[in-house]
């Protein structure tokens, strides 16, 4: 079986408030439905749960993360067995470190594929509660909207229905470190929260928000990247940052 794990951009990103370690955001998710990385099960005989196309260490992917997590949960003896006949491929076409979410989608894409493969018979619920502990975007993923409002830490999802605009995408081929990107926030820039703005931007349509909102108003995280990153600072009034960085995107003509 091979599924399409896909991208998401961040229309708008503001935090509106923090505890412990952790930021509280509103936020626009969209679906990129031409940007994805594949998934595929591939049989075969191996000696232990094997990735092949990640390009990283095994224990640090999120798939092998939501294997282990997902075995743990159902306690399921077929889990194991399945993946002693089975490798994971992935081809990987979303940029790492780009603020597209690939991380979380293929944990979430990962999870729904085991679930359907193996007949789990896991609730949207039972996956929700397992993605939830190795990925804040992983909620968007598992519920499958086109558009929505996100926000909590990225565990309250509730779909915003709209006509998608179409996106010209930009890869900057800087890679954005999303833990650095909000420390130097907390450090430098958290001064007020802009929640009644927040909620504003929740009910106006995405193709509204890019025509009518600066881009580093749009995202909270915008100048922490540019002060990370400042190959980032050329791009800061006519294109928007996805996440945390440093994938921008703009209307398209």
């Amino acid at each position: 079986m091979r599924a399409k794990s896909f991208a998401k951009i961040n229309i708008f990103l503001k935090i509106v408030g923090t505890k412990d370690e952790y930021h509280n955001i509103v936020s626009r998710f969209i679906k990129v439905e031409d940007l994805y990385d594949e998934i595929e099960f591939v049989p075969g005989r191996f000696e232990k749960f094997t990735i092949q196309g990640c390009g990283i260490k095994r224990e640090d992917n999120i798939i092998y993360k939501a294997f282990t997590l997902l075995n743990d949960y159902t306690q399921n003896p077929q889990i194991i067995d399945f993946f002693y006949h089975h490798k994971v491929v992935i081809k990987k076409n979303i940029p790492i470190g780009g603020g597209l979410g690939g991380g979380s989608s293929n944990g979430a894409t990962f999870l729904k594929m085991c679930n359907q493969i193996i007949d789990l018979r896991l609730s949207t619920q039972d996956l929700l509660k397992i993605g939830s502990k190795i990925g804040s975007d992983i909620p968007f993923f598992m519920l499958g909207f086109n558009s929505a409002n996100v926000s909590g830490v990225g565990e309250i999802v509730e779909e915003f229905k709209e006509e998608i605009p179409k996106i010209e995408l930009k890869f900057t081929n800087i890679h954005c470190d999303t833990a650095k990107v909000y420390k130097n926030y907390r450090k430098k820039f958290m001064k007020i929260f802009e929640v009644e703005f927040a909620n504003e931007l929740k009910k106006l349509p995405s193709k509204e928000i890019l025509q009518k909102i600066e881009p580093i108003r749009a995202n909270d995280l915008y100048k922490s990247a540019i002060d990370l990153y400042p190959d980032l600072e050329k791009f800061k009034n006519e294109w928007f940052l996805s996440g945390s960085g440093g994938t921008i995107f703009r209307l398209k003509d």
